[in-house]
């Protein structure tokens, strides 16, 4: 068992470095918008930046800001506490707020208070402590992470999202993106159904990128079917 955790713990460093590197990449929201950063990077007291990197039987392998913990059912660790598992799914609990989490998905910002909405025609959303509009919602049903990019024509995602979310690319149209690398070559997929809070829209233009991405990009095939309005640190998008 201390070798298992040992090894566990170098897997979980190597992990956390992964997603901090990440969050400084050239992201394809920067790709797609000039001078858009995607920053990951959350205060401390509002959010935590958690990835369910495995499993040890009932105990789960959590890396909580960078930090490798293993976890058993009931048990608390840096305020993140394991309540238990449905099928593969962890469940966690922070702050009174119950989040899923599987292995090797995209890692998740707790503590961000849900998007709100008013007769399912309205999002209200904070800004984050790096200025970034960011939101839990769906895609086709499925749990991701939004970050609202203007900039962006499409909704985007990376292919990994997309086969998680179980997207079909067999038969998607080629594009490609121009980046401060080159081209990139992208699918153009239409998503039956993107939701955040109440609000819901089919028929979603998107585009698929071949490299994984922190969150997903909410461009202008979602927002373009909004009015927009900031207020300082609030944004609300009210459907059309």
């Amino acid at each position: 068992m201390a070798a298992q955790l040992q090894q566990f713990q170098r897997v979980s460093q190597d992990r956390a470095a992964a997603c901090a590197a990440a969050s400084a990449w050239r992201t394809p929201g920067r790709m797609l918008a000039a001078g858009l950063t995607l920053a990951l990077a959350a205060s401390a007291v509002q959010a935590q930046l958690v990835v369910l990197s495995g499993r040890m039987g009932e105990r789960a392998l959590l890396v909580v800001d960078g930090q490798p913990y293993t976890v058993a059912v009931g048990q608390t660790v840096a305020g993140v506490k394991l309540l238990g598992w449905k099928g593969d799914v962890a469940e966690v609990e922070r702050s009174g707020r119950r989040y899923p989490m599987r292995v090797g998905e995209t890692p998740v910002l707790l503590g961000v208070a849900p998007p709100r909405s008013a007769g399912g025609r309205e999002i209200v959303l904070s800004a984050s402590s790096g200025g970034h509009f960011t939101a839990g919602g769906t895609i086709n049903g499925k749990q991701v992470r939004f970050m609202v990019d203007t900039g962006a024509t499409l909704v985007s995602l990376g292919k990994d999202d997309a086969d998680r979310l179980g997207i079909d690319l067999s038969n998607a149209r080629q594009g490609s993106t121009q980046t401060a690398n080159g081209q990139v070559p992208v699918w153009l997929v239409t998503l039956n159904s993107v939701r955040i809070g109440d609000v819901e829209l089919s028929n979603v233009g998107a585009a698929v990128l071949p490299q994984p991405m922190p969150m997903v990009l909410l461009g202008n095939s979602f927002l373009s079917r909004m009015n927009m309005k900031r207020e300082n640190d609030v944004m609300r998008l009210e459907l059309r």
